[in-house]
């Protein structure tokens, strides 16, 4: 029996490969760009595998590089130069500003809309591990004033005063 032709874009076959790396491996923060290709042509949710997936995965789906095509963001390269799904909060290339992010529901299969569930009920939420940011130098400031009315001596004195 032959396969019916799926119309579907190839970002969003791009993306629907790399949300089930994401699912099914749930331990990696992200994934080499070959992996998302070959998971998009193994898929293969459209008849054939197409020209332009090493395109997508590696320029046209990616938030934070110059957009040369399309303005999607659904795609973020890592430090690595990996890519992972993007999450609200990642920086972004500034002309793809308002770019789709994930698929139109009622654009992909029905086998996978569940990943469009999941990516907005558990992948979004994950916070991200490669922010340039220190975690720790995040907190300075964060309990500023918390001592000012107390005179340290007299509070550590206080709290060794029941010591014997």
């Amino acid at each position: 029996m032959l396969k019916q032709p799926v119309s579907i874009k190839l970002a969003d076959e791009v993306w629907l490969a790399a949300a089930l790396l994401h699912r099914e491996n749930p331990t990696r923060e992200d994934f080499t760009l070959r992996e998302i290709v070959e998971r998009t042509i193994a898929e293969s949710i459209h008849e054939e595998a197409r020209r332009g997936i090493y395109a997508h995965v590696s320029q046209h789906c990616v938030a934070n590089r110059p957009p040369n095509r399309g303005r999607y963001r659904m795609l973020y390269e890592t430090e690595k130069g990996r890519r992972r799904l993007f999450r609200s909060g990642d920086s972004y290339h500034p002309e793809r500003e308002g770019g789709k992010i994930l698929p139109d529901r009622d654009e992909v299969p029905e086998k996978y809309r569940d990943l469009i569930d999941w990516y907005n009920t558990k992948f979004k939420k994950i916070p991200r591990r490669d922010s340039k940011e220190d975690p720790l130098l995040g907190l300075r400031g964060m309990w500023k004033g918390l001592w000012k009315d107390e005179n340290p001596d007299d509070y550590v004195r206080n709290l060794r005063k029941d010591w014997e």
